[in-house]
């Protein structure tokens, strides 16, 4: 929620310089990119809801220090306790043990749209809350919600009947290596770094550029800068999504994105003064950042074997918060140097980087991932069984984990004949 107006008010703080603002905006991303896997992995062994409880605490007590403080460096002490709390990766893990093995796919698919439109909305909403309570509005409400995150927990959520590791949503340290070491996967960690980075150093120099606009009266709030350009490029995104996934244009759309991301950087550093442009520009950009937000986390998930999903999912999420810290902490820098061009400059540099690596990227393999229960007694052995699954039309891969009783199948859904995994199943069974 702070992104799109933190910068303006941070100035106002005892002690500031871009430096310390840019390191401010960032150190949320730093805790969250460390923390992220240790919290999952330590909610295997301690329960979900204990994690859970000290995380909502943690955020809860550096947003209440944010809302408090006076000085840059106690805002940089606040963002930075408000990133260990890492929960992202036990809500996973719960959302897992409280789902049907069949329909935790889908429950992920939700996660991912409730996050996307989430961000829509706090940038429309920061700009109104500061408007009238300043910086400390925002971070007591986050406050708030963090209570109210504890409440919908221990009063609202139940409590799995049995809490398990599952390959397909946690992360797995004995498979780190093999994944880091993935140049597929590289590349995709890359391009969410590169994602993020452009989003925080982009928006450590708008809220400024806009309140310029409002100080030449071109505009009389900033949220109505960002309504229409959100709800514009979320519905103008959708026909780029389906003829990346439906007509399987997936590599020319996502390069043509990271190529848009590149350009507005570019134009962004000289086109920045008159608010039509400024809109337009920033709308060209979003439009590109939802595609590449959607796309990115579809493509790790299909890059990725069954059996290192999880672990490749959280290692492509810690990519994503160091990005965000390392552009702020970058940003500031670049802004003490050389203003706000410095940063677009640098921005464009970077996402042509970006697409000089997404051009090695493989042919998209278009499969999908179907998780499906088998018994417990085989007539058969396992092994045969696999051997069965492979024969069936549209099936790449399969793997059998003993101790979820679940197979994870990649398929080719133009292929798969539905329900076909399950009458092998019942023959086995």
């Amino acid at each position: 929620m702070l992104i799109p107006v933190f910068t303006v008010f941070a100035a106002h703080l005892q002690g500031a310089t871009p430096a310390l603002i840019g390191l401010a905006l960032g150190s949320y991303g730093l805790s969250q990119g460390l923390l992220q896997m240790p919290f999952g992995m330590l909610s295997d062994r301690y329960g979900r809801k204990p994690l859970l409880t000290i995380g909502l605490l943690l955020f809860a007590s550096g947003s209440l220090i944010g809302a408090l403080s006076h000085s840059i460096y106690m805002m940089i002490l606040a963002r930075t306790l408000q990133g260990t709390g890492a929960i992202g990766s036990v809500l996973i893990a719960l959302l897992a043990d409280l789902t049907p093995d069949e329909q935790r796919t889908k429950a992920m698919a939700v996660i991912g749209m409730t996050i996307g439109l989430s961000f829509s909305l706090a940038m429309v909403i920061s700009p109104a809350i500061t408007h009238h309570y300043g910086l400390p509005g925002i971070f007591y409400l986050t406050t708030g919600l963090a209570f109210l995150g504890l409440f919908l927990l221990h009063g609202v959520i139940p409590t799995p009947k049995k809490e398990r590791f599952h390959i397909d949503s946690e992360a797995n340290p004995s498979l780190f290596k093999a994944v880091i070491h993935n140049k597929h996967l590289q590349r995709l960690n890359m391009g969410i770094f590169f994602q993020h980075f452009i989003l925080t150093a982009t928006f450590y120099a708008i809220p400024m550029i806009l309140q310029e606009q409002l100080k030449q009266g071109h505009l009389t709030h900033q949220w109505h800068f960002y309504l229409p350009l959100m709800i514009l490029a979320f519905i103008f995104m959708v026909p780029f999504i389906l003829l990346a996934e439906k007509k399987r244009q997936m590599k020319p759309v996502f390069i043509g994105s990271v190529l848009v991301t590149s350009l507005t950087q570019f134009l962004l550093a000289f086109s920045n003064q008159y608010w039509l442009s400024l809109f337009a520009l920033m709308f060209t950009y979003f439009l590109a950042f939802n595609i590449l937000e959607a796309s990115l986390p579809s493509l790790v998930s299909k890059q990725a074997d069954a059996n290192s999903k999880g672990t490749a999912m959280g290692i492509y999420s810690s990519s994503q918060f160091l990005g965000i810290f390392a552009g702020g902490a970058l940003a500031g820098i670049l802004y003490q140097w050389a203003g706000d061009k410095g940063i677009f400059l640098t921005n464009g540099l970077l996402a042509l980087l970006w697409l000089f690596i997404s051009f090695s990227m493989q042919p998209h393999a278009y499969l999908s991932t179907l998780i499906v229960n088998y018994p417990a007694n085989l007539k058969r052995g396992e092994d045969e069984l696999i051997q069965h699954l492979k024969k069936l039309p549209g099936i790449k891969e399969i793997m059998l984990a003993p101790e979820e009783k679940v197979l994870y199948c990649r398929l080719d859904k133009a292929i798969y004949q539905s329900g076909s995994i399950e009458k092998v199943l019942q023959e086995f069974s």
